[in-house]
């Protein structure tokens, strides 16, 4: 690993300056001291923070352009040539690459990849303004922070670091981040498409360290070697309607409510995979009994029902279990003293890998049992893919950068519940995995929520984290 500056040779004193001097710079507020951290560290909560006040959010008001000429500023600044970088614009977005050229012309690139767009956020419902970003009790909050603009600084940060040291890397390295992985993901796509000819994709969106609720001592570290596959199901009820003083059997608003509660009382069928199964076995050493027995009976048995019922209560791993869909958007009527002629609804699905979104449709069909109900797939921007292969040295690579992070710490792979731009690559047979710098707390991820924050003290982790990955996977 390339050695980050120490930050033993340091005075408080310093520190304090230099800690002060970034308040001044960012206008951050903040309750307590800043960890100890070095000058990468600084730099890279720096740009964090720099990146989160922009608003990247897909729309008319879309910054993501300026959050790319930010991470360009900084590359440039670190000592990448401008050629090295471009940005390209895309509809309301943009996407940014770095290539980093490598000695040997004859190897495939590694790609590190990522995204620069965020979820929206209402500040009204937020304690903090989402577009502010505040350090405050050992974490920075904002949109972003966790998904993924943290990451990102992280990675920018340490390849300044390689390149200051005078790494040479094998083969190149690119650095790809996408626009608009939270919405359309038309970049992701266009970015694999370029680079179809990578040996392999670390994705820093996924995966990460956990850390223990009560002491925030690192319990174990997992990457992800797959994810489920997306899908938006609409649910559409018509029907002729009328005078609302003239109430009839049949109303498209109850029809859709029904249809809807069945859906909710489904169950998919429990599955595993080799991904999963691993989760399973090597969690259950750091949960409390009764989930932890859960987890392995299911590990064994997934058909066993009582296992099944505890893993479902969990929303951390409910997911894990099978394929969920779950309504997320409900419009009925057209006027509030009449009948209503149409009543709509979103049914947002994350398939388990091994089934499509037909397979979901004709399931669902037959859970409604009501031909009146429409069902039709609404899905932009996604594909199903299967598991990346898992015996290749990214295991062992990314097993030594973990415990560069925090010695010792444990390390299993597992599969996502969520979609990344991992998708689009594995789509064109190359393999991806998610790996993300950031180690927290499960209580403290509140990515797509109120209120998100990451903490400060994964800074340092993170970066030694990265610092070991990136030179490791650039090699022959």
């Amino acid at each position: 690993m390339m050695p980050l500056l120490s930050f033993s040779g340091f005075r408080m004193t310093m520190f304090r300056r230099a800690a002060l001097l970034l308040l001044l710079a960012t206008g951050t507020a903040q309750a307590e001291p800043l960890p100890a951290l070095t000058r990468e560290g600084l730099q890279a909560l720096t740009l964090a923070e720099s990146s989160i006040s922009l608003r990247s959010v897909a729309g008319a008001q879309n910054e993501t352009v300026s959050v790319a000429e930010l991470y360009r500023k900084a590359l440039v600044s670190g000592g990448f040539p401008e050629s090295a970088i471009t940005i390209t614009r895309q509809d309301d977005t943009a996407f940014l690459v770095l290539r980093w050229r490598g000695q040997d012309a004859s190897l495939k690139p590694l790609v590190i990849s990522g995204h620069m767009d965020v979820v929206a956020a209402n500040a009204t419902d937020w304690t903090r303004d989402p577009f502010t970003p505040v350090v405050e009790d050992g974490y920075l909050f904002g949109r972003g922070s966790t998904d993924m603009k943290m990451s990102n600084a992280l990675a920018i940060t340490a390849l300044i670091h390689l390149r200051q040291h005078d790494y040479k890397p094998e083969r190149d390295i690119v650095l790809a981040l996408s626009g608009d992985e939270e919405t359309s993901m038309k970049t992701g796509q266009i970015l694999a498409k370029m680079f179809s000819n990578a040996s392999q994709v670390l994705n820093l969106d996924a995966g990460g360290g956990t850390l223990d609720e009560e002491t925030g001592r690192p319990l174990y570290y997992t990457w992800s070697g797959a994810e489920k596959t997306y899908a938006d199901l609409s649910l559409d009820v018509a029907d002729p309607g009328g005078h609302s003083s003239e109430p009839r059997a049949r109303n498209a608003i109850d029809v859709l409510a029904a249809a809807l509660l069945k859906v909710q009382a489904h169950s998919f069928r429990p599955e595993l995979n080799a991904l999963t199964r691993s989760y399973f076995m090597n969690a259950a050493r750091f949960s409390p009994p009764k989930l932890a027995a859960a987890m392995r009976i299911f590990a064994a048995s997934p058909d066993n029902a009582k296992a099944v019922a505890i893993l479902r209560a969990d929303p951390a791993l409910v997911g894990s279990i099978g394929t969920t869909c779950v309504v997320t958007m409900v419009h009925g009527g057209h006027a509030p003293n009449a009948l209503p002629q149409r009543a709509q609804a979103n049914i947002n699905c994350r398939i388990f890998p091994g089934h499509s979104r037909y397979d979901m449709i004709r399931e669902l069909t037959a859970v409604i049992d009501d031909p009146s109900v429409h069902i039709a797939d609404q899905t932009a921007g996604s594909v199903e893919t299967q598991p990346s292969p898992l015996d290749t040295p990214f295991s062992a690579a990314v097993a030594r950068a973990a415990h560069e992070a925090y010695p010792d710490v444990p390390v299993f792979p597992s599969m996502s519940s969520g979609a990344s731009d991992s998708m689009w690559f594995r789509a064109l047979n190359i393999p991806s995995y998610g790996a993300s710098p950031i180690f927290m707390k499960s209580s403290d991820d509140f990515s797509h929520g109120l209120n998100e924050r990451v903490p400060l003290s994964t800074i340092t982790p993170g970066l030694h984290f990265l610092l070991s990955l990136i030179p490791d996977l650039a090699r022959k």
